[in-house]
């Protein structure tokens, strides 16, 4: 950790809704007119989309695994480097991982390809990384230990399974078998390196629907923002501080459900996220030098 050089990581797996708490800090960095040095966690990955099929595949038939979610597809070592480097001199390298056709003019390369290594922006003022690992800790590495404020985002997991075979069907041209095999294929490194890291964050921010998804194989869509509720659990009270009462006040349609933790309409998430997170950013900076 560093009061010079803060990290903030956003963890959670794909289609989680992290990119949402992504779009609530760059909206607090404007308002404090911060500059950010943005990391990918994707960017991490360690080969790219042609690449990482083929070993996969080869794997798989070898009785062995190889996800996205697990070391073996990751560079969680250059992670946790990044992460300490950033914290002693605000420095680091990134790179980034083109997901799609617009990425891929931008950047002058194919969809599913990876950029080459260029060092960060000099003179930010804090690091935002938003991924899967932001919080990982193995017994070769502890990426949590250089994180000044870790955001978890998760949907409960039956949403987590519709929106994968959703998306994958919808953007990869998979059946909903396809996707669901890759469910399966993903379940012990989820179970090893995805979710641990929820037990150690700051906030906890969690999608849950408001409609039957008792079985997510067989559902056809994704459920709305209005059939949705955000549960929000503040897991590090000494970090984030929290008047209750006054966030009650300020988002209609949200409740206590534990002394801890706030439940706000959907609509309403990202103007929590605000009004949660903002307080601790301006703490950070207040604390600087």
């Amino acid at each position: 950790m560093s009061r010079n050089h803060p990290v903030v990581a956003v963890t959670g797996s794909s289609g989680a809704g992290t990119s949402n708490v992504k779009r609530a800090f760059e909206h607090i960095f404007r308002i404090e007119r911060l500059r950010a040095a943005v990391v990918e966690g994707d960017s991490y990955h360690r080969y790219d989309r042609e690449t990482m099929d083929k070993k996969a595949r080869r794997a798989k038939f070898q009785g062995k695994r190889l996800t996205h979610f697990g070391p073996e597809g990751n560079l969680f070592e250059e992670l946790e480097k990044l992460f300490r480097l950033y914290g002693e001199n605000g420095r680091g390298r990134r790179r980034h991982y083109i997901h799609n056709e617009e990425e891929a003019a931008e950047h002058g390369q194919s969809p599913g390809t990876l950029t080459a290594w260029e060092s960060l922006p000099e003179d930010t003022d804090l690091l935002l990384y938003e991924g899967l690992h932001g919080g990982v800790v193995t017994d070769k590495v502890d990426v949590r230990k250089h994180v000044d404020l870790l955001i978890g985002v998760a949907p409960i997991i039956n949403l987590e399974w519709i929106q994968k075979i959703c998306r994958d069907q919808a953007g990869r041209g998979y059946s909903a078998d396809d996707a669901t095999q890759m469910i399966l294929s993903r379940m012990y490194d989820y179970v090893h390196y995805i979710l641990p890291q929820f037990s150690l964050t700051d906030i906890n921010f969690q999608r849950l629907p408001t409609i039957d998804t008792s079985n997510p194989f067989a559902m056809e869509s994704i459920p709305t923002d209005e059939q949705s509720l955000w549960i929000i659990h503040i897991r590090n009270p000494r970090r984030i501080g929290v008047d209750y009462e006054q966030l009650l006040k300020m988002i209609e349609g949200s409740f206590m459900s534990a002394a801890d933790t706030i439940v706000v309409p959907a609509a309403k998430k990202t103007y929590a996220m605000q009004l949660i997170t903002s307080p601790v950013i301006h703490q950070m900076m207040a604390e600087r030098y």
